[in-house]
């Protein structure tokens, strides 16, 4: 027999693709994994008869001496989003509560539903988690706060301080998770410092990923840094083997790629802030100014167009134009920043689109910029 209650489980709705166009709708790198990381990726397929680590006791190893923490501090899944099941199956039984941010990462109710826990999505207030109404959406039953930072889809950030105050607000047999999987794009000053604030709050976890900056989205790789207690509980509802050997062997890589890192979030956060200012510089069709704005500053590797109800007419005419987005509908579009070349593309796709859907005035977009050359 299967569970009743799956019925009602929604999909995760992946981005899209279409022959021949550019896909912007899963904020992937468009980039391969880093060039180091490739050769170490390489040689490892040669042992792939063996069952890797069970421990991924090296990887683990290699992270806490980067981040500083003991190795009993670090988790490390099938992605970040497998490590956020693992916590909700930790810390949740049937019935218990789990409090999110909505909208936000797509996956945190069907997570929740899976695992038999409450999923309860406190609203965004311009495009920003509202932490105070997130506070008092704690209940009795509650076991578990995401905070995703910066958020999924809108590419918002919370303060150091509101995160602080929100903190102090929680009841300490609470577990929080600050979920931040595109923290390398992350350049606002003003946001909580993950190991910081480990080291004030015992009820606190970071979960990150190697899918986005790092490239490595086809081999599924994140990890968790928390109290010991909480990484014990949460490898033991992890599958056994969960991280594969390309995995564990290109994580350690990447570990010690930090100066290539470093250079392509730079030059991913340079295209984020020109498509940044493209936005800023379209008027409104018919001159009329929207309560909300078009988009958001943005903190990740994507950017969040604001657009309500016109979400699908403006995703139908960017697929007219050959590019891919994310549509949220109803709510919005997010769409993935890479390089200079495919911005040149995004943009001279949204000089028509915005027209199309009715949310621009034709021609006062700057889709002729120069390119640039992004360096592998």
């Amino acid at each position: 027999m299967i569970r009743p209650d799956l019925s009602t489980l929604p999909a995760y709705v992946p981005g899209s693709t279409q022959p021949g166009a550019l896909k912007l709708a899963s904020n992937e790198s468009s980039l391969s994994p880093l060039p180091s990381v490739r050769a170490v990726i390489n040689d490892a397929t040669s042992h792939l008869n063996r069952y890797p680590d069970m421990a991924s006791g090296a990887l683990r190893g290699k992270l806490a001496q980067w981040l500083g923490v003991d190795l009993d501090n670090v988790a490390v899944g099938n992605g970040s989003s497998a490590i956020c099941q693992q916590l909700v199956q930790a810390t949740c039984k049937d019935g218990d509560e789990v409090v999110y941010a909505w909208r936000s990462f797509e996956a945190y109710p069907i997570l929740c539903k899976i695992a038999g826990a409450v999923g309860v999505g406190v609203p965004l207030k311009r495009g920003r988690h509202d932490l105070k109404a997130m506070s008092d959406a704690i209940g009795e039953r509650t076991r578990l706060v995401f905070v995703c930072n910066p958020n999924n889809p809108t590419g918002t950030t919370v303060s150091r301080d509101e995160f602080r105050e929100f903190m102090g607000r929680v009841p300490a047999h609470v577990t929080v998770v600050l979920d931040e999987a595109y923290v390398e794009y992350n350049r606002d000053a003003g946001s909580p410092v993950a190991l910081e604030e480990l080291q004030r709050y015992p009820n606190l976890a970071v979960c990150r990923t190697f899918s986005k900056a790092y490239g490595l989205a086809g081999l599924r790789l994140g990890y968790m840094v928390g109290p010991a207690e909480l990484v014990e509980a949460v490898n033991k509802v992890g599958i056994p083997f969960g991280v594969n050997a390309l995995a564990q062997a290109a994580g350690i890589a990447s570990v010690g790629a930090q100066g290539e890192l470093a250079a392509r979030v730079d030059a991913t956060v340079a295209e984020r802030e020109r498509v940044e200012a493209y936005l800023a510089g379209v008027a409104p069709a018919g001159g009329a100014e929207n309560a909300e704005p078009l988009t958001y500053p943005s903190q990740a590797n994507f950017v969040w167009l604001n657009v309500g109800e016109r979400a699908e007419a403006l995703d139908e005419a960017l697929k007219r134009e050959g590019v891919i987005a994310r549509c949220f509908a109803g709510e919005g579009v997010r769409v993935t920043v890479t390089t200079a070349e495919e911005t040149d593309v995004l943009l001279r796709a949204l000089d028509r689109a915005l027209p199309a859907a009715g949310l621009a005035e034709a021609g006062n977009v700057q889709a002729d910029s120069q390119t640039s050359t992004q360096a592998d």
